[in-house]
């Protein structure tokens, strides 16, 4: 709903919006969906039980972001052309695509060397912000609604209340929320058919338009490739870490298997028309806790191509208040967060909760330094720096702290150089792709990396310290008894 909204308010006619863009995702999704579904199938056989979780698939909210105003946007003021930053929109998804299946090679090897809690921290970000804080948000644009919609999903999804006739919880919540905010004068009646309007018969049809959009990317928007490379490793690593969540929630499944899922279903939407990457995304858990199965999968593939095609997503858009919806997303986003303390060890919550932070500081950037930049310096000029590539800085941290934790400083070393690496060719801390691109970062951890190498080889070992820490605690305990 969300990407036809703010690709109407771009310029972007309605035949491209509904009848190529969403045309494209919603064959993606499709794809996606039944495969995963069929994962599911091949899981529940494997290990011989029913309560097995498909993957949630689709768009992911960052990237989505990213694509709308990082290459669509820029695509149609170069060309003033509607149609012509479409085309550029689909080569880019194909490349990203493409990125998304050759990031499986290395997709196994990270799962097994990146701490779970800094995989899972960097997802809790993201959660925190630009799920489960920005929604709840708009839940209390129409406090009424929002707000009894919202204890509706808590006691549904939290505390197993069956709703009446035994109505899905979201569902009832929806239906109850858009009906009040109808009778209460929150949402507009002309809304309706404004959302009828849109209903129409709109062909998903194959398309070669990212062969033609092509030659601008290897020419004027050459520099796009600068925001594509980041943002599609960034997508095959949320991939990864999703899949890791979902491990952690009970349900094991290949990351190589999903990433190339992943990149296939991008390369096919692209095909037919669709300009983002789809991704497993961050409702996985959310779904397993709600205690779906796989034909949600199947459902949610199915649903979405047939609203696709006959115009419904444009409707329910112009029809459903979003303050209805944001409960819902705001579940997705508690169920995140607290997925990823309850499955990293106790002793490193600090490095979740430090995890989080660079999306906090991406959060920021995203949605206030274009409005108000002296705003946001005024908070610290580390902002923004620390928001680009917030999802490689997050990994980074997370990992350095996981391994301080366990007086690992040789690891936490490696990751710090890695952080300098990133650094210097700018997937963090820098705009864009380039060589040297932010030097102060890459000195910082530089030095950083020198620091934990020295006490690599000076500190007191493990065992002496473990026993003083055992002596401390004994005496707290003996002193708080």
């Amino acid at each position: 709903m969300l990407i036809s909204v703010i690709l109407l308010g771009m310029g972007f006619p309605a035949e491209i919006v509904f009848g190529k863009i969403i045309a494209g995702a919603a064959v993606a999704v499709l794809v996606g969906n039944l495969y995963y579904a069929h994962m599911a199938k091949k899981l529940a056989e494997k290990e011989n039980r029913t309560n097995v979780t498909a993957l949630a698939y689709g768009i992911s909210t960052p990237v989505m972001f990213i694509f709308l105003f990082g290459v669509l946007a820029p695509a149609l003021s170069l060309t003033g052309d509607p149609e012509m930053a479409w085309k550029i929109g689909v080569a880019a998804a194909l490349i990203s695509g493409i990125i998304e299946v050759l990031g499986s090679i290395i997709g196994p090897w990270v799962r097994d060397n990146l701490p779970r809690a800094a995989m899972l921290g960097a997802l809790a970000g993201v959660a925190f912000t630009f799920i489960g804080g920005e929604l709840f948000f708009k839940t209390f644009a129409m406090p009424a609604i929002g707000m009894l919609v919202l204890i509706i999903i808590l006691l549904g999804l939290f505390a197993k209340v069956t709703m009446p006739f035994k109505i899905p919880t979201s569902l009832f919540a929806i239906v109850v929320g858009t009906v009040l905010a109808f009778v209460l004068g929150e949402a507009d009646p002309g809304a309706i058919a404004d959302g009828m309007a849109q209903v129409g018969f709109y062909p998903i049809l194959p398309t070669l338009a990212g062969f033609q959009g092509f030659a601008y990317l290897i020419g004027p928007m050459l520099g796009l490739f600068a925001v594509l490379i980041p943002i599609s490793a960034y997508n095959f690593i949320e991939t990864m870490n999703n899949v890791e969540a979902m491990k952690c929630a009970g349900d094991s499944y290949s990351v190589r298997e999903a990433q190339i899922a992943d990149g296939t279903g991008t390369i096919i939407g692209a095909f037919f028309g669709g300009v983002f990457p789809t991704t497993v995304y961050i409702a996985s858990v959310g779904s397993k806790w709600m205690n779906a199965g796989r034909g949600y999968s199947v459902l949610n593939g199915i649903v979405f191509f047939l609203a696709a095609s006959l115009g419904l997503i444009g409707a329910i858009a112009k029809i459903i208040p979003v303050a209805v919806i944001a409960p819902i997303l705001v579940f997705v986003g508690l169920s995140m967060v607290s997925q990823a303390f309850i499955s990293s060890p106790k002793s490193h919550a600090p490095a979740v909760s430090l995890a989080m932070i660079p999306y906090l500081a991406n959060y920021i950037m995203t949605r206030f330094n274009n409005a108000a930049p002296d705003a946001v310096a005024n908070i610290s000029p580390g902002v923004v720096s620390l928001g680009q590539g917030a999802m490689f800085t997050a990994l980074i941290w997370g990992a350095i702290a996981v391994f301080i934790i366990e007086r690992d400083f040789f690891k936490a070393s490696m990751f710090s150089l890695v952080g300098a690496f990133l650094a210097f060719i700018g997937i963090s801390h820098a705009p864009r792709l380039a060589f040297n691109a932010a030097p102060d970062y890459t000195i910082g951890y530089i030095i950083m990396a020198a620091l934990l190498i020295f006490f690599h080889f000076t500190a007191k070992d493990d065992a002496q310290t473990k026993s003083e820490e055992e002596c401390t605690q004994g005496k707290l305990d003996t002193t708080s008894s």
